[in-house]
C-alpha cells in the first residue's frame, strides 16, 4: 500500500505560490513570509523555470553579501528542477529527495504544474502508512479483525 503523489496533492490540496524569473529576491522573500512557506516554484509563461528556496536566499544573497532588493530571483534560483509526476509514489519522492538533498519537488502533469510537495508532507504521508500498517497487524495479532 504505497500511495502516490495524486493523493498526497488530494489530501493536502494543489495550491502552489509562483514568482516570476524577473522578481526580486525580496519581493520572492515577502511572498514566502505571507504565506509561511520555504520555497516558490519560478513561472515564465506558463512554464517550470526553476525554485527559489531559503537555502538559495542564505547560500547565494548573504553569504556573498547581494543585495536582496536589487537581485533578480533568476540570478539566484535553482534552475535544475527535479519534478514528479501525480504517478510517482511517495517512497520514489523520498528516495529522491534524500539522495538528491532536496526538499521541494514541482509536480508537473505533462508541462503544466499541478502540485507542490515538500519532504515535511512526504514524512507525514509515510507515517500515516506505517500507523495504518501498525494498526492493521495489531488487530489481526489480537483477532479482533
Amino acid at each position: 500500500m504505497t500511495s502516490s503523489v495524486r493523493q498526497l496533492i488530494l489530501a493536502k490540496g494543489n495550491r502552489v505560490h509562483t514568482i516570476s524569473p524577473d522578481a526580486t529576491v525580496f519581493e520572492a522573500l515577502e511572498r514566502m513570509a505571507m504565506y509561511d512557506i520555504g520555497a516558490l516554484v519560478v513561472m515564465e509563461d506558463e512554464r517550470v523555470v526553476g525554485i527559489f528556496s531559503e537555502r538559495d536566499y542564505a547560500r547565494k544573497v548573504v553569504l556573498v553579501g547581494r543585495v536582496s532588493r536589487e537581485t533578480k530571483v533568476r540570478e539566484i534560483m535553482t534552475d535544475e528542477v527535479i519534478t514528479v509526476s501525480p504517478e510517482t509514489t511517495v517512497g520514489e519522492c523520498m528516495a529522491l529527495m534524500t539522495g538528491k538533498r532536496i526538499r521541494h519537488l514541482p509536480v508537473l502533469e505533462g508541462e503544466n504544474l499541478v502540485g507542490l510537495i515538500s519532504i515535511g508532507d512526504v514524512v507525514k504521508a509515510i507515517m500515516s502508512e506505517q500507523e495504518l500498517m501498525i494498526a492493521e497487524l495489531e488487530s489481526y495479532i489480537t483477532g479482533s479483525r
